[in-house]
């Protein structure tokens, strides 16, 4: 495939793991003995928590990073900008994906910590 359009598709694939980020499902409650109204101020009250690991900012550096090591390693076969550009994509998707892993990890955790049995 032509460096020219493996960038572009390499770009879409990155779109679209992130994106798919954003769609993670919510955490699975047993709702035997819970009260509703109290699950609605809980689950709002975490989801603010989770709210606080920031998914852009991750995927920002992760970008930064990878075109730093992905320039490196292009310019040792002679295509430097090609290697940043695929670095780039590589560690935004890969801290993207990481931040989301964190974002529902806080939000279950806090809702374990209040007394929930989340099932996923």
């Amino acid at each position: 495939m032509p460096a020219k359009t493996a960038l572009p598709i390499a770009s879409l694939i990155a779109s679209l793991a992130l994106g798919a980020c954003a769609a993670h499902p919510d955490p699975i409650i047993d709702m035997q003995g819970v009260n509703e109204a109290k699950l609605a101020t809980d689950w709002s009250q975490c989801e603010q928590y989770s709210e606080e690991i920031r998914i852009g900012t991750g995927a920002a550096k992760g970008a930064a990073s990878g075109a730093v090591i992905g320039a490196a390693a292009g310019a040792i076969g002679g295509d430097a900008g090609g290697g940043a550009g695929y670095g780039a994509i590589y560690g935004a998707t890969r801290s993207g994906l990481n931040a989301d892993r964190d974002k529902q990890s806080v939000f279950k955790r806090c809702l374990r910590g209040r007394g929930y049995r989340v099932l996923n």
